[in-house]
């Protein structure tokens, strides 16, 4: 197998100074050391550009370079046949670089005095590595691919200003390149209701956002209920249950009820607890069609994927809202197509364009802005005024608003609804149509 950039990390600790070969048009070779060669991807290298003049004329002659890494553990040489193609001037890999240049050159009492021009970076042709012809002294610690990847996500989520929405997505494809398990689920709990609610999810024949599933049910529940891993390695004695659901999944019209992401053919299920503060916030879970297909160490992956998404939901309920005053409302397009809305106040079930679309608090809230609308014409609206609403009439503890609309507006994303719920800033967000809103009285239909 050809070596790969990505698994000689030893070769790039900067132990013995790495060493760029270059050569003139006209054939001339020079040799420079160099202060820092970094790993940008498995085909790109960065090097510190503090060359000297020969090195950056020939380089602007003749791109091509060989870069020679030592193995500063065991001893062992890579040789990197490469060709010049850019120089950044800023960005994270230019400050992740200057920050360790920085460092080291204080270290050495040279702080300001060998400063970062630029990070060039090569694109490697070919990689030669030549073993230490003797034993290593030292045995290198072995590197963790998925505390890499871990570590990684972590990153992610802390470059985030407090959106959930696309930290629920990253995570979500994090969980499915990480853990390589075809399917994975991110739900959301209600304490007071005692259910999780599915957020979202990738792999699945539908979505599931918007179902529910009982603490106490299944896999999922289990977790939610124990605040325990739950992980099972062989499903073969549940198909028929899942045969089941996924049979139902059509009937949400008639059943208004979402069908919870399933796989007929999942082997493997883990599900790991999000909590945060002490507060169960929700739920990871993930699928997979082989059996024993989750290892501890992908429970403890997914535990630390777990709780640094459960204090970025957590942080941003807890964060304060934006003051801006909401956009004054708008005449509405009489010409615009007819959107229908039935709503019906037994369930608060919410139908919209002949599509059921959600009940329960979360249908009360589309249908009082959706009122609220048809009346003023207005669009904009902020969680404090639904709070204060008496009409809607919210749990008085704990009423998971953010988390009841975050639902709300990923639910009508994934029905690709022509009523969409937009975030305009922190606790204010937006209605958005494609269509003129028109309200059927419930009395044409009861629903039943």
């Amino acid at each position: 197998m050809a070596p790969r950039l990505r698994d000689m990390e030893r070769f790039f600790e900067g132990i013995v100074p790495s060493i760029i070969a270059t050569s003139s048009a006209r054939g001339i070779p020079n040799v420079s050391y160099l202060s820092h060669v970094v790993l940008v991807d498995d085909e790109h290298v960065g090097l510190s550009n503090q060359f000297f003049n020969t090195t950056l004329t020939n380089l602007s002659e003749n791109p091509q370079a060989a870069i020679l890494l030592v193995d500063g553990a065991r001893g062992g040489q890579c040789r990197l046949r490469a060709v010049y193609e850019e120089t950044v001037f800023d960005g994270p890999l230019f400050s992740r670089v200057s920050t360790q240049l920085d460092a080291t050159s204080a270290q050495v009492g040279m702080a300001g005095i060998m400063r970062l021009r630029g990070v060039d970076i090569f694109r490697v042709l070919d990689i030669t590595v030549y073993p230490s012809p003797v034993a290593a002294p030292i045995e290198p610690v072995a590197s963790e691919p998925l505390l890499e990847a871990s570590a990684s996500l972590a990153m992610t989520l802390a470059g985030l200003p407090g959106q959930v929405d696309a930290a629920l997505d990253a995570t979500l494809e994090w969980m499915r390149d990480t853990l390589a398990c075809g399917q994975a689920a991110i739900f959301l709990a209600d304490e007071n209701t005692g259910h999780l609610a599915t957020a979202g999810s990738l792999g699945y024949e539908r979505s599931g956002v918007g179902s529910e599933i009982p603490f106490g049910d299944g896999v999922f529940g289990s977790a939610a209920r124990e605040r325990q891993i739950v992980k099972i390695s062989d499903l073969s004695r549940a198909r028929r249950y899942s045969a089941a659901v996924k049979a139902s999944a059509g009937n949400e019209n008639l059943t208004r009820t979402i069908a919870p992401p399933m796989d007929a053919e999942t082997m493997s299920q883990i599900a790991v607890p999000m909590v945060a503060g002490g507060r169960l916030v929700g739920v990871l879970g993930a699928e997979s069609r082989q059996r024993l297909a989750f290892s501890v160490v992908h429970e403890a992956a997914l535990t630390l994927a777990a709780q640094h998404l459960a204090a970025f939901i957590a942080l941003s309920e807890a964060s304060p809202e934006d003051q801006r005053p909401i956009p004054p409302a708008s005449p509405p397009d009489r010409s615009a197509r007819r959107i229908d809305i039935r709503y019906f106040a037994f369930d608060d079930s919410i139908f919209i364009a002949g599509d059921y679309i959600i009940k329960g608090i979360a249908g009360r809230l589309l249908n009082h802005m959706l009122k609220t609308h048809a009346e003023t014409g207005r669009t904009g609206f902020t969680n404090r005024e639904l709070r204060l609403s008496t009409s809607l009439k919210l749990p008085e503890f704990k009423d998971n608003l953010e988390t009841r609309l975050l639902l709300l507006r990923r639910r009508l994303a994934d029905k690709a609804s022509p009523i969409q719920l937009v975030p305009t800033g922190r606790g204010q967000f937006s209605l958005e149509f494609d269509g003129r809103p028109a309200f059927i009285a419930e009395t044409e239909e009861d629903g039943r």
